[in-house]
């Protein structure tokens, strides 16, 4: 890799949150400086190693997300600092596109100011809304479905208007369902609320929710209930590692599908679940929430291709494990 700690350190937002802490372990690992910036609004401070510097700062303060930059000779950033909630976003627009969308303008000022001129950003299989084909490739159509979606898709037109006209470089990185936690049981998903299927199912096991509710159990797919891609955590980090090292060597901009190109359906992660913990999870069924798609699959040839990326934890059951441990770990076992 491209010696940039010699230079200065990679500034990652969000770094106390669930996908920016596990970045900035693989960075770490690789040998980087980093720099985390994070509100620790919803990041924890637990998750950002001593070997980081961590400035608590909010995107919309223009001024401190140019000093960090500035000061500390920032190299590359990578940007995984957002509201991430589809649902909560159609009734809170206005908190997402502010955040989402204001927030990243104010980075990518202060990135063009300081001469910053690399950045991998964190985006959304949200972009592709509804998707007329299965598994969904690059240049599957982007129709979003919730202001979430809209702004991940606006902000991957923003960042490459940047970089026509301000040479700026990037990688987009659009995730899949990003599950799991580090094998340490140290960084893991703690969303409050939680929205995400995998830690409520584990929430239910350890006896901290009585049930997990499904959202629709007919739809056109075997058993009734949505298919998702259930990605790894640790492979997402590893992907924005690999992004990285590709802009730093001076390669092209690009947007990749990141994937296990594996389904699993609701029934079929809870029935992992059983079986991983040992434990009973109650389940009720609820109603179909609005826009959610029968069944979401990502086509990553191009990462694996051009990236050179090898996800190597994508079974569900490696998944459970792995965010099982991280859970008993945070939240104690009754």
């Amino acid at each position: 890799m491209h010696d940039a700690t010699a230079e200065g350190p990679i500034l990652i937002t969000g770094g106390a949150g669930y996908v920016g802490a596990h970045v900035n372990l693989a960075l770490l690992g690789a040998g980087l400086r980093t720099l985390v910036f994070d509100n620790l609004r919803h990041g924890h401070r637990e998750f950002v190693p001593p070997q980081s510097t961590l400035i608590q700062g909010d995107l919309l303060d223009r001024e401190a997300i140019a000093r960090a930059i500035s000061e500390h000779a920032v190299v590359a950033v990578v940007h995984c600092a957002a509201y991430t909630a589809a649902g909560e976003s159609v009734y809170e627009p206005d908190k997402y596109y502010r955040n989402n969308l204001i927030g990243s303008l104010n980075l990518l000022s202060a990135m063009v100011a300081a001469g910053c001129r690399r950045m991998v950003f964190s985006s959304s299989a949200a972009v592709y809304g509804r998707p007329e084909t299965v598994p969904i490739a690059e240049s599957a159509p982007l129709r979003p479905l919730s202001p979430y979606g809209h702004s991940k898709l606006m902000m991957e037109q923003i960042i490459a208007d940047y970089g026509r006209a301000y040479g700026l470089q990037y990688v987009h990185l659009r995730y899949f369902n990003a599950a799991g936690a580090d094998p340490s049981g140290t960084v893991g998903e703690d969303h409050r609320p939680e929205t995400h299927l995998i830690p409520l199912v584990l929430d239910v096991a350890l006896g901290r929710l009585p049930a997990v509710t499904v959202h629709g159990d007919d739809y056109p797919t075997p058993d009734g209930t949505c298919i998702r891609d259930y990605v790894h955590v640790v492979d997402l980090a590893e992907a924005h590692r690999l992004a990285l090292q590709r802009l730093l060597a001076g390669g092209d901009s690009g947007v990749y599908n990141l994937g296990s190109e594996r389904g699993s359906s609701v029934l079929e992660v809870i029935a992992a679940a059983r079986e991983v913990t040992g434990r009973p999870v109650p389940l009720r069924l609820g109603p179909r929430r609005p826009g959610d798609p029968d069944r979401l699959v990502a086509d990553s040839t191009r990462a694996q291709r051009e990236l050179g990326w090898c996800p190597q934890r994508g079974d569900v059951r490696v998944i459970l494990e792995d965010a099982w441990r991280f859970h008993r770990c945070r939240f104690g076992t009754p």
